[in-house]
Parts: C-alpha cells; sequence; structure tokens
C-alpha cells in the first residue's frame, strides 16, 4: 500500500516568509537554583502533552495529519517544519498547504484518506463537523441549571449522540484525559522540585484542575505567582481563537519563561494607573469600570512553549481570560522580551524601512515598539466587558464572531491612547516621545496586517489603519509611495477611534459592530501595494522560535 501526500507549493512561499531566530539559552538561568533546573525537563514534557492536546483541539483530522506525516519514509522536514509552525495544514491567510492525504490500496485504487477542509472549520474541534450554528443556539436555550453552565463553558466540548443525534457536553477533563492525566502527573514532580513557594502552589493546583476540570483556583494561584520567582510558568486552557463560532471554548497553550528582574522591576509601575487610565477613557461614565485590579506585570525570556503558540510568535499576553478568577485577582500581563527583539531586528525594521517616509523612519524605536505591546495588553483589561445596558451580558457573548478582532483593535488603540496619556503626565519621560510611538505604531501595522484579515489580530489592526487614515492621522504620498504620520491630526484621530470601539463594545449592537468591521476591516489599494512590495523584498512576516533547549529537556 503505498501513500500520495499532495504538499502544494504555497508551502514553500509560506515558510519563506518566516525567520528563525534563537529562542532560550543557559545565559537566562542565573538565577534558577538546582531544584528550579531539575523541573524544566519535567515542564518540557508538560509543554509537549499540551502541544498534543491542542492539536486535537485545532480541527477533528488533525491528529491523524501530523500522524501521517510523522510516518513518511523518508521524513519530510518541511511538511513536519510546516505543522509545528502553523499548528494545522493552512498557513497565513488560512491558505492550504496539504490538499489531502490519498492512498492507494493493494487494488491500484486510490481513494481520500484524509479529507482536509478548504480552511480551518469555524468550529475547531470543540462542536461535531456537522453542527449549525442555530442548532447549538436552541440546544443552549432549551437547557437549564448546571447543563446550560456546561454547554456555554470554557472547558467543555459539544458531542452529538451516535443514536439519538442529541447535543451533549463533556468536560476537557474527560475529552483530553489521555494527556492531562500524565501532565498533571508531572506538574506535580515538578511541583516538588521548584525553588519558590508561590509557583510551587500554581503547579499543584493547575495538576489538580486539569483532573477537576475546575480552573477558577489555579488561575488565582498562578496570578498570584511571587514576582521574585527565577521561572514563570503558563499552562493551561485559555485563548478562544480557534473557536470561530462563538469565541467561547478555551485552547491549551503552555510558555516556560526565566524571569527578566530588571526589565519587570522598570515595567511593574504601569500597572498601578490602571484605574486612572479608566478614568480617562473618551467614553461616558457608563462605558468604564470601577474597581479594577491592577494587573501583575512581569518581563520575562521564553524558554519553550506548546499547544496554541501557532505563529505570528506570541510577544506578550494578558491572562486569563475568565472573568471569575479576574474579579478575585485581577489578571497578570506577561512580557516576552527576547521574542520581541527578534521581532523588531528581523520584521519591523525591515518594514519600517520599505513603507515609511525616509525622515519618520529615523524615530522608529524598540521601546516604543516595546512599550505599546505592554499598553496594548494592559489595555485588555479596560473598557467594558459586560454591556451597558446588560450588566449580566457579556460583550464577548453579544459580538460572537466578531469579538476578538474587536477586542484586539480595543487593546491596540486603547493602549496607543494610554501612552498618550502617560506621555503627558511625565509617566514615560527619559523614553520614546509620542512621534517615536505613532511612527513605530504606524510600521507594525504593516506587520499585523501582513498576517491577513481573516486573523483577529490582522483584522483589528486594518480597521484602525483605515479607520485613522480615514480621520487623517496616516497620509500616502503617490509620488514616494511611503505613508507617514500627520502629527497634527493623529492625536485626535486615535482619542476618536478609541471612543468609537469601546462604545461599540459597550453597546453589544451586533450588527453596528459587523457595519464597522465590514467598512474598516479591508485593505486598500496603496496598502495592498505597499505588501505586495514587502513580499517582492522578501521581507520576513514574522519570526519563529529554535528552543535551544534538547529533546531531553536540557540545555
Amino acid at each position: 500500500m503505498t501513500t500520495n501526500t499532495a504538499a502544494v507549493s504555497p508551502l514553500s512561499k509560506q515558510l519563506a516568509r518566516f525567520k528563525e531566530i534563537q529562542v532560550g539559552g543557559a545565559q537566562y538561568l542565573d538565577r534558577l537554583t538546582a531544584g528550579d533546573r531539575e523541573a524544566i525537563p519535567l515542564l518540557v514534557q508538560v509543554g509537549k502533552l499540551i502541544d498534543s492536546i491542542y492539536i486535537r483541539q485545532h480541527w477533528s483530522g488533525n491528529e491523524a495529519l501530523h500522524a501521517h506525516i510523522r510516518s513518511l519514509d523518508p521524513r519530510d522536514a518541511k511538511l513536519e517544519l510546516g505543522l509545528e509552525l502553523f499548528k494545522g495544514p493552512w498557513g497565513l491567510d488560512e491558505e492550504k498547504f496539504i490538499k489531502s492525504i490519498k492512498e492507494e490500496d493493494k487494488d491500484g485504487h486510490v481513494h481520500e484518506k484524509i479529507h482536509i477542509p478548504h480552511e480551518p472549520p469555524q468550529h475547531g474541534n470543540y462542536y461535531p463537523d456537522d453542527i449549525k450554528k442555530q442548532e447549538y443556539l436552541d440546544w443552549v436555550a432549551s437547557l437549564e441549571g448546571q447543563d446550560r453552565i456546561n454547554a456555554e463553558s470554557y472547558y467543555h466540548v459539544v458531542k452529538r449522540d451516535a443514536k439519538t443525534g442529541q447535543l451533549y457536553s463533556v468536560p476537557y477533563s474527560e475529552e483530553y484525559k489521555d494527556f492531562l492525566v500524565p501532565a498533571s502527573e508531572l506538574m506535580t514532580q515538578a511541583a516538588r522540585l521548584v525553588s519558590d513557594q508561590s509557583l510551587a502552589n500554581f503547579l499543584k493546583s493547575r495538576a489538580d484542575a486539569f483532573i477537576s476540570n475546575d480552573y477558577v483556583q489555579s488561575d488565582v494561584d498562578w496570578l498570584r505567582i511571587s514576582k521574585e520567582s527565577a521561572l514563570d510558568v503558563t499552562a493551561g486552557p485559555y485563548e478562544n481563537y480557534t473557536d470561530k463560532m462563538f469565541s467561547i471554548r478555551a485552547a491549551y497553550e503552555f510558555y516556560l519563561h526565566a524571569r527578566d528582574f530588571a526589565s519587570s522591576a522598570i515595567l511593574a509601575k504601569f500597572s498601578s494607573r490602571l484605574q486612572d487610565m479608566e478614568d480617562q477613557l473618551p467614553v461616558d461614565e457608563l462605558y468604564k469600570a470601577k474597581g479594577l485590579h491592577p494587573p501583575a506585570i512581569v518581563t520575562v525570556n521564553q524558554l519553550y512553549s506548546g499547544g496554541d503558540v501557532a505563529v505570528p510568535m506570541t510577544a506578550a499576553y494578558n491572562l486569563p481570560n475568565d472573568e471569575a478568577p479576574i474579579k478575585i485577582a485581577g489578571s497578570k500581563l506577561v512580557i516576552i522580551k527576547n521574542v520581541q527583539e527578534g521581532k523588531f531586528q528581523s520584521v519591523l525594521l525591515p518594514i519600517a524601512r520599505q513603507v515609511l517616509d525616509a525622515e519618520q523612519v529615523k524615530k522608529v524605536e524598540f521601546e516604543a515598539f516595546f512599550q505599546h505591546v505592554l499598553m496594548h495588553e494592559v489595555a485588555h483589561s479596560l473598557g467594558p466587558h459586560f454591556l451597558v445596558h446588560d450588566k449580566e451580558k457579556k460583550v464577548r457573548t453579544a459580538l460572537e464572531e466578531y469579538h476578538s478582532s474587536m477586542e484586539e483593535a480595543k487593546a491596540d488603540i486603547v493602549g496607543l491612547y494610554a501612552v498618550g496619556l502617560l506621555l503627558k503626565d511625565g509617566t514615560l519621560s527619559g523614553g520614546p516621545d509620542a512621534a517615536s510611538f505613532y511612527m513605530t505604531y504606524l510600521a507594525s501595522a504593516f506587520r499585523s496586517i501582513r498576517f491577513g484579515i481573516t486573523e483577529a489580530h490582522g483584522l483589528g489592526q486594518a480597521m484602525q489603519f483605515e479607520y485613522l487614515k480615514e480621520q487623517g492621522g496616516f497620509a500616502y504620498d503617490n509620488e514616494t509611495k511611503k505613508f507617514r504620520v500627520v502629527m497634527d491630526k493623529i492625536e485626535e484621530a486615535v482619542k476618536s477611534l478609541t471612543t468609537r470601539i469601546l462604545v461599540l463594545q459597550g453597546d453589544g449592537d451586533k450588527q453596528k459592530v459587523k457595519e464597522f468591521v465590514e467598512r474598516y476591516g479591508i485593505i486598500s489599494p496603496e496598502v495592498k501595494d505597499a505588501l505586495n512590495t514587502l513580499e517582492d523584498l522578501g521581507v520576513p512576516v514574522d519570526v519563529y522560535p529554535r528552543y535551544r533547549i534538547l529533546k531531553d529537556g536540557t540545555l
């Protein structure tokens, strides 16, 4: 029996759009104890198990596809790298780089062994493949009590009974038991080795959560990991981008970091300003939250990652997303400094040199990029999370498939608005000025849009770009084919967009949000030309990691 794998040419093109960077290394381990170092191989194994969970979550045929590619003789390194980076057979712009998996039987008949959809299923692998959106909504509406809670849970999948056709919920602890049980055991072992007690508490409680399916306490314990811990670990179900149908189900991800104490000390001062920034948002008081918990802010250097970590590489994250632990202990912002440095040097600077006015390129700085990423993550905590006229209904529930892109746009623009506030009151004195922030932001817009407008960050950035251009904050020179920031208009344009997005979220009017997305979530001809030029010149879209941690978890 022979196997025919139809790997198509887009894969070479997709891989060429990413530049490898070395991630992790012994230089980050100076503060680790012998116990911390002994725990690292165990935690890397957890990361690999969580990677297997996400492969299952991404698409119902994904496990079979990965297994098939690994079984090829000889091995196809390019296909393996593609699946490693994208976690499935679709790259940027959801372009499929594996057409199908076919095999020939002993009689010479060729049939499809694994059918690969044209694009990633909107429902991921959290719902039956044949489910319809209205069917799910009708089913949820028919439930009461705990059954309804489970049906709308971050941590349950939806199944269909083979005999009756009825939908029912299954907890993650059962659906992914084959990976979560060994991951729980490994985390328990690591908890006995690490030197910091607060980190040990998290590892133990998260190990318990993998079995119980109750993540609130372990999320709280994660938020309470001491800033003195030399190791930082994030492990569990968090982001809901894979559930494009409802933005509900959480995907598993894993990060192992070494704490960057010097940078963390500098950035921690921003957390105390959270409520002050909320109070100064340019919206009616109805749209402002009170009693916000300042997020813990830590800077780290990545050692290893797994799970929902497909390229583009995450440079920062603000977690958890579950409102329950946020109400108890706030949120935590993790800034991944070595990844950010790789992105800036390998991607952002080459983009800026090509698309920006020659004089404005000189103002593009790493610190402006670094600090805006920080403010982007802080800004996820700002603005309305529940509707202003229905305090029991979440914004994400009301906006459904539009929530992720609107939330990313909100975090970007509110973060930029907040930067302006902190510059004016002197909090950010001594660093980049307003022009550097705006011009670096403009260059970074092209970096995000290149991910494609089918992706939440790319669509969110496209909406911002077109709105700010319409307001006169950005301008395009037809002769030089370059873009520039219009300094006497950009501040008011940023303020206007901040107000617009916060009101759209707080009102929760899905039709108005849809109209906003359709109007501004586009790529204009001049932007498309600039993007094509970047492609022609071979400017990378993003970076991908080559971990220095060996297969046995040592460095």
